[in-house]
């Protein structure tokens, strides 16, 4: 987390600890498993609705149309509809939404790196 010493001076919205600040609604909206889960997904390509459901298993079309409303609301992702019949819709990331994506694979990849650290914790705790 920032600390306030690294806060001086930022905008109230910027700080993360602030239960009513924009940076606290935004790190909300995208710390969610299936908006990482989409970034993901979406990488450097461009993909249609159903092959983002295809990608990101076990997600619903109710979770995966809310979280790609949210993370176009907040531009991390740009949906372009093509006038056809029925009508071709595709999402990719925008260059934010490419920025958190280097976060996300980092996440990913401290999960593979401790993932049996974190098995062997969880027996030991379970038992």
């Amino acid at each position: 987390m920032v600390t306030k010493h690294l806060l001086t001076g930022l905008p109230e919205d910027a700080d993360l600890r602030r239960a009513d600040s924009l940076a606290r609604e935004i790190f909300s909206d995208v710390a969610n498993k299936w908006a990482l889960l989409i970034i993901e997904a979406l990488g450097e390509r461009t993909l249609r609705f159903s092959e983002l459901r295809n990608e990101v298993e076990g997600v619903s079309h109710k979770m995966l149309t809310q979280n790609l409303r949210m993370l176009e609301r907040n531009g991390l992702v740009d949906r372009k509809v093509h006038p056809t019949v029925p009508p071709r819709v595709e999402y990719t990331l925008t260059e934010p939404g490419r920025a958190l994506r280097t976060t996300v694979d980092a996440m990913c990849g401290w999960t593979h790196q401790y993932l049996g650290r974190i098995e062997d914790a969880r027996r030991r705790f379970d038992t």
